[in-house]
């Protein structure tokens, strides 16, 4: 083979396979494109809301006070020979039950020389009647005439002699009252909140004996919200009698020993603003709390804190929503045609389970109930029934 054929080879297979390469970027292969699978649907809980009557019920707090708390003390001095065995620290007494008792025989001596003394008085009285008795018949026997003189009649001596009996008669009024008091005695049903004297003890005139209190009822003092105060009946007649009286129902609930529930009423507001609350009070009352003393519901203690339900008015024809369907306090989401809605709201009233929505949903309004979070509106959703 010639040398020019030697080169000619080459050279065709060369531009044989840039003829290829050419074809090759001239046609390029398809390259095969997934489709892409669309996102799935948020699946939330929604539920349909409806306009419906809602009883406000608000919540408060307290501590137990005695309706009656009375400093017991000895009216007559002397020294202690009775205590009644209730006499001690939580002991129950009924009323005019004896709590306590000093020496009498001092008083018993005077008693009996007051009412000696009243005997002689009376024995001068009827003396001294007898006398003026006695002058105005020697008066008329005599023919004198007009009519005697009040000292020829004896009435001056007549009218101290009465004097003399009256006052003889309150020495003694006084001395058996006296003797009366060295008995201390109940002046109500109660309970003794703290001891203060014992047998053998010498006491005086208005010593402390013992603290108590009555056990008819106790009081809770309840701070009432200022935002609470249109949607409960407060008890603010001056009268105090049933066509006055507060409707409003109250549950004293603690959990100091136990769980322990009392029905309690309102029975009077405050007349004016705690200037450190800056809050308005009301008074719940446990009528005989203490009646069941054998049950397994602990009495409440004085001082006890407790929390406490009131039933407020009920309002009609409102849109209640669940506290955890609202976010950051102003909006809810709800579904519109399988699409997320984000939307403002403005809360009439609110406790920590419910919340009545004054602006911004209507009756039949889906609402979603399912915890969120940031999501963004338009985002379509799925719904199942809440529960």
């Amino acid at each position: 083979m010639t040398t020019r054929y030697k080169w000619l080879v080459p050279a065709g297979v060369f531009g044989g396979l840039i003829l290829l390469a050419l074809l090759i970027n001239a046609n390029p292969p398809e390259a095969s494109q997934r489709r892409q699978a669309p996102a799935p649907d948020l699946l939330v809980s929604a539920v349909v809301l409806e306009r419906r009557d809602y009883t406000v019920e608000l919540n408060s707090y307290g501590t137990v006070q005695p309706r009656t708390q009375t400093t017991l003390v000895a009216q007559a001095g002397g020294q202690i020979v009775y205590v009644n065995p209730n006499v001690r620290d939580g002991g129950y007494f009924e009323k005019d039950e004896v709590l306590a008792s000093v020496d009498a025989r001092d008083y018993e001596a005077d008693v009996r020389i007051a009412r000696a003394t009243l005997m002689d008085s009376q024995q001068v009285l009827a003396e001294a009647e007898a006398r003026s008795t006695q002058a105005h018949e020697d008066w008329e026997r005599l023919g004198n005439e007009g009519e005697a003189g009040n000292l020829v009649l004896r009435l001056p001596q007549l009218e101290a002699a009465k004097a003399r009996v009256a006052s003889a008669e309150s020495t003694l009024q006084k001395a058996q009252l006296s003797l009366e008091r060295t008995n201390i005695v109940a002046p109500y049903a109660g309970r003794i909140l703290q001891k203060n004297a014992d047998i053998g003890q010498v006491v005086t005139s208005n010593q402390p004996l013992a603290d108590i209190y009555a056990t008819d009822y106790v009081e809770v003092r309840l701070p009432i919200r200022n935002s609470d105060l249109a949607y409960i009946d407060l008890p603010e007649s001056y009268r105090d009698d049933a066509a006055t009286a507060s409707t409003t129902k109250v549950k004293i609930v603690s959990d100091l020993v136990g769980h322990s529930e009392w029905s309690a009423a309102l029975v009077r507001t405050e007349s004016a603003i705690d200037e450190n609350a800056r809050q308005l009070h009301v008074i719940a009352q446990i009528d005989d709390p203490f009646a069941h003393r054998d049950d397994k519901r602990s009495p409440p203690k004085i001082g006890q804190y407790v929390t406490a339900e009131l039933t407020g008015r009920t309002l009609t024809d409102v849109v209640v929503v669940p506290n955890n369907a609202i976010y950051q306090g102003s909006y809810v989401y709800i579904v519109v045609e399988g699409l997320l809605q984000r939307r403002d709201v403005e809360i009439a009233w609110q406790n920590e389970r419910d919340a009545i929505i004054g602006v911004g949903l209507q009756h039949g309004d889906m609402l979603v109930t399912t915890s969120l979070g940031q999501v963004t509106s338009g985002t379509r959703v799925t719904t199942k029934e809440s529960t």
